[in-house]
């Protein structure tokens, strides 16, 4: 059974839903959560840490951190990474190499300065930080609201209404009555090459 789990962009009435399943595959999808319009992006074979990732407060980055699913040829990328790439897609336009789960992810203080967990390694070579710049601070993962139970995620959009996600479907509730925004149940992997600009540095 798929599941969604979302972040809302913090100065722009968009989100992205980091969507789980089949199996091992993730996909990302972006929604404008005033218009209820959706952008489909990357599909990617591994594990999202859902809770450790961030969206920008214009919503044009997305941090993420990912553990490959399969065996990755360049050992100086570690077993893992916290990476920087531009929503809906996973081109990685920055990217720090972990090799471990125990810390990786981050939050963004604004849209160029950004807090990482855990242990701290400079940035791959191949992958410079361009505009990023880090700081030192707190970065609190991201969780549900628990205001739904039994939902696979649940919290308040921009306009504090509260949405909800139960087996790949978005809800919302209105007038105190359930509304389904969007079914994404029935999606089947269809991995394709991110677009020109979404490789465009920071």
């Amino acid at each position: 059974m798929p599941s969604l789990f979302v972040i809302l962009a913090r100065e722009r009435n968009t989100a992205i839903i980091i969507r789980r399943g089949p199996s091992k595959w993730y996909h990302l999808i972006r929604w404008d959560t005033n218009d209820d319009v959706f952008e489909h992006g990357a599909w990617i074979k591994g594990r999202i840490y859902e809770e450790k990732c961030d969206l920008s407060p214009d919503c044009r980055y997305f941090l993420y951190f990912f553990l490959p699913g399969t065996r990755i040829d360049d050992p100086t990328l570690g077993t893992c990474w916290t990476a920087i790439s531009r929503a809906p897609w996973m081109y990685a336009l920055t990217l720090w190499p972990e090799n471990t789960t125990y810390g990786g992810g981050g939050r963004f203080i604004d849209n160029f300065n950004v807090s990482l967990g855990g242990y701290r390694t400079m940035p791959h070579p191949n992958f410079p930080q361009g505009r990023i710049q880090l700081q030192d601070c707190p970065a609190p993962l991201h969780e549900s609201s628990g205001e739904i139970p039994g939902s696979d995620w649940c919290g308040r959009d921009q306009q504090d209404r509260l949405i909800y996600t139960r087996g790949g479907k978005l809800y919302r509730v209105e007038d105190k009555s359930e509304k389904l925004v969007a079914d994404f149940s029935d999606l089947t992997p269809n991995p394709q090459e991110a677009p020109d600009w979404a490789k465009e540095p920071i």
